[in-house]
This record gives structure tokens, sequence and C-alpha cells, in this order.
């Protein structure tokens, strides 16, 4: 078995240095800390292991009940079992006051390292906090974090306004949840601004409502009075259903009086009649994907990057032509 030792005659560095790295628990250059995690990786030495302790890493979600969140997780701790790693959960329910004690609660494990899913990346005080290596997933990556895992949320916008409008309609309402507790949902809104620019069309001020609870109660009465829209685009899903369901408490039929449409591809959706067109996000990939870049950045000393994930557009028969 590798010792500290060795692991510091290979990088080149005291024995000090070498366990302040691997237990992240003082300075190091980050030359210095790509030094000793390659030499540990190479010699196959585990810090953790040395204290008889399985590794962990440590995962931020936003809710655990989300469709989304859950099957990204799901494929995290999947890659993490065949790591020999165990997984840390924790949840902010969209709140980003919650977000940096929720990241302190993780680090009191000493993970190997973390992947978050914040709010904001711009504004989350969890991201202000000396960090082990940390992946960003659905978050778009930030000058101190520069690995991410991400889809193309504000192409994804563009791209299911640009087909709302091929099928005829031009008063497209954006209904999302609050956007200071989801930047994803705010690059969706941007992209549906981005089309209606494109095409010459006035677009409607987005509709936010808070994203935990409630999606079953949601009214829509005050909007559809003042709006009118054609056609509603959801931020996400689980809030699609919610639109259809309040739709047809105004006595109104999808899509023969109104088109929905959402985001994620979560597969209830698949399961409605008639099925929901959505943009499908490969969560289960993507969650796979932050989990293995992970392991190679803490343990093989990878640089960090951003990879982007492709999305789809999948049409159901919650839209129709008018």
């Amino acid at each position: 078995m590798a010792t500290l030792e060795q692991v510091a005659f290979r990088a080149g560095c005291s024995l000090a240095t070498a366990s302040r790295v691997l237990n992240r628990n003082g300075p190091a250059s980050d030359l210095m800390v790509r030094k000793v995690r390659r030499a540990a990786a190479e010699l196959g030495y585990h810090a953790a292991g040395r204290l008889g302790r399985r590794p962990v890493i440590g995962v931020l979600i936003p809710s655990i009940t989300n469709p989304v969140f859950a099957s990204s997780l799901s494929s995290i701790q999947n890659r993490m079992l065949v790591a020999g790693h165990g997984v840390l959960i924790a949840q902010s329910n969209y709140d980003p006051a919650r977000e940096a004690d929720a990241v302190a609660a993780l680090l009191n494990d000493r993970p190997t390292g973390l992947i978050l899913t914040v709010c904001d990346p711009s504004t989350s005080d969890a991201l202000l906090a000396r960090l082990p290596p940390t992946v960003l997933l659905h978050n778009l990556p930030t000058a101190q974090f520069p690995a991410a895992v991400t889809a193309d949320n504000r192409g994804a916008g563009r791209e299911v306004t640009t087909f709302l409008i091929g099928m005829g309609h031009r008063r497209i309402l954006f209904l999302s949840g609050n956007f200071a507790a989801s930047d994803r949902a705010r690059l969706r809104y941007k992209g549906y601004l981005d089309a209606m620019a494109e095409s010459g069309l006035e677009p409607l001020d987005a509709v936010q409502i808070p994203f935990v609870g409630g999606y079953d109660q949601l009214d829509l009465s005050d909007v559809m009075t003042s709006l009118s829209p054609t056609a509603i685009i959801a931020s996400n899903d689980l809030l699609a259903l919610g639109v259809i369901g309040a739709l047809k408490r105004e006595g109104l039929s999808v899509p023969g009086d109104v088109s929905v449409a959402g985001f994620d591809g979560i597969a209830i959706g698949r399961l409605i009649d008639p099925p929901l067109t959505t943009i499908e996000m490969p969560d289960a990939s993507m969650g796979a994907t932050a989990a293995s870049l992970l392991l190679d950045m803490a343990e093989n000393a990878a640089p960090a990057r951003h990879l982007d994930v492709a999305y789809t557009l999948r049409r159901g028969g919650t839209v129709r032509a008018i």
C-alpha cells in the first residue's frame, strides 16, 4: 500500500505539504495541488482509505423530489459506487440563503469533491468558501469554478419558442418559477426573448411563481383574462403539468384552446394524454458526466473543463397549429 511519504517524494514536496493537499486543511498552490493529486493517483493512495474510512463526495441539488435532479442524482450515485465512493446529499429547496449552510454541512465530512447545482452561481454564497474539487451541474461555469456540465438553456428556450411561432402562435406567455431561484429558468426566458425579437414579435413579461409546491392549485384566471395567450411555455415540465390542470379548471382544452410546452422531458410527460411537448434534457447522462469529471479532477489532477450536453425538442400533442 502506498504511503504519504511516497506521494510527497513523487510530487517533489514536503510531507506536510502533501498532507495539506490530500486532507484539504491548509494552503497550497494550484500547481502543487495538481502534482500531489497526480502522484497520489499514480500510486493508488487515498487519504480517506488510510484512515479506514470510505471516501465520499458531496452533492447539492435544489430539490430531491424534482424528477430532473433525482435522475441526475441516481446517475451520480451509480458512477460513484463503481469508483468506491459514497455520496452525501443536501438540498436547498430553491432557496439561495440555504446554499452556504448546506455546502458547509457537506464539507464537515471532508468529501473528495463536490457536485453543486445552485440557484445562481454568479451570486451564490456557497461558492465563496474554499472548496475541494468542484463541478457545477446545470449551472454555467464561473471564473473561480470553470468545471461544469450543462445544456444550452438559452438555446433551448429559443428553439421551443421558434417552434411555437412556426405553428402560428404570436401571443406566447413564458410562465416560470422565480428567476432568483433558478438561473436555468432565466436563461430559458432569455431564449424566448431572442426568438420573439428575431420574429419581430412583442414578448410578454414572464409570470413568475414559487418553485416549491402549489402547482396543483395554480390559478391562471387573471393571466388568461389579461394576456389572452394562445400558447404557454412553462420553465419546467412539472410546472407545465400544473398549467394544463389550471387551464382545464378554467374550462379550456389543451391544445384546442391553448397550447402548452415545457422543459426537461420527464417520464410523466410522455404518459399524459396528449403527451407533453417539451425540450428533453439528458439529466441522467449529465449526472454521470459530472461524476466522471469530478473523479478525474480529484484523483487524476485533470484540468477543470466545461462540458455541454445536447438537448432535443420532443414534439408531443399539447401544441397545435393555428
